[in-house]
């Protein structure tokens, strides 16, 4: 999942960041209210951790903003320390769910999840390529009934590729959605992950779904290979 993170505490949004990255979520990371609105607004996210205290516009400005423009992210707001009114406030404006400061970062990946299955309903919970499995809420795969053991990073390239099966996804898409929009490392740390999963999803079975097409990115292909 696609993770926004607008909170103008940096050391508290860097260790959520890098944290985060960690359980496997892709995340960027806005410092100011107006930074996060804007990219709220630019990039698909499947959930957005919202502080309400920001420079510029607060937390429950951005969220009614961006549910007024019909904007369907999980928020979750960070709120005050026993802040029964900021609880009030954030569910009124239009917030998914809220957690008191100071949190426990294990309850916050456990409500994250929990968000991501409940505002995924557009999504299929289980995609279903001829024989290859991925299921995006169990962060599980398997091709044939066998189960296929993925690293995060390898899961969230596949799960990517799956939401867009039949398309040439970019390398830079990828990087994108599966790392982050500030990477500035090799591109081609892509091609080394797809290779992995690809070694794991194809390889053993005599499959070929993930395709590499020449030039422009790689593709899944729609059945299963």
């Amino acid at each position: 999942m696609r993770v926004l993170v607008v909170e103008d505490e940096r050391r508290l949004a860097v260790a959520l960041q890098r944290g985060l990255q960690s359980e496997g979520f892709s995340v960027d990371v806005a410092h100011d209210g107006s930074q996060g609105l804007w990219m709220a607004t630019e990039h698909d996210y499947d959930l957005i951790v919202l502080d309400i205290m920001l420079p510029g516009l607060n937390g429950y400005r951005i969220c009614a903003k961006l549910r007024a423009a019909g904007n369907e992210s999980g928020i979750l707001m960070l709120t005050a320390k026993d802040g029964e009114y900021d609880e009030a406030e954030a569910l009124d404006t239009g917030a998914d769910d809220f957690l008191s400061k100071p949190f426990s970062y294990l309850v916050l990946v456990a409500r994250l999840r929990a968000l991501g299955r409940r505002t995924g309903g557009r999504r299929p919970q289980v995609m279903r390529f001829g024989d290859l499995l991925i299921d995006p809420a169990r962060r599980t795969c398997s091709r044939g009934g066998t189960e296929v053991r993925l690293t995060a990073r390898e899961f969230a390239i596949l799960e990517y590729l799956g939401r867009r099966s039949g398309e040439v996804v970019s390398k830079r898409d990828i990087l994108e959605q599966v790392w982050d929009t500030a990477f500035d490392g090799d591109p081609n740390v892509v091609e080394v992950h797809v290779s992995a999963v690809r070694r794991k999803v194809d390889a053993p079975f005599g499959r070929a779904a993930l395709e590499t097409v020449r030039g422009a990115g790689y593709r899944l292909a729609a059945d299963g290979g």
